[in-house]
């Protein structure tokens, strides 16, 4: 009888690791690939490139640091923002989705 009450639990836990399956298939795989090709575009920025931010902000960087970029705007017009600001490159896809309403 312990057999059969042992395939029964089997059989009943079955449901939930399928649902997990499906959640992590669905669900983590891509967020995870999301972070990893966000996390390779950030630490590829270099001086010279030109870049849009999240908010808009069109620029060319200046210098890279460790979490921050700087950025000229305009002549003579430089600002320093966070590497998770960068949206993306001027006139490609954005790698970075915009979290502004």
């Amino acid at each position: 009888m312990s057999s059969f009450g042992d395939a029964g639990q089997i059989t009943a836990f079955l449901p939930f690791a399928l649902i997990l399956a499906i959640f992590y298939f669905l669900i983590l795989m891509p967020m995870q690939r999301r972070q990893k090709k966000v996390q390779e575009f950030q630490d590829s920025l270099k001086a010279g490139d030109k870049i849009v931010t999240t908010s808009g902000i069109y620029g060319q960087i200046t210098k890279v640091n460790e979490k921050s970029v700087q950025l000229q705007i305009a002549d003579k017009v430089r600002i320093e923002v966070s590497k998770a600001a960068i949206g993306g490159y001027q006139g490609q896809p954005q790698v970075v989705e915009s979290t502004n309403p």
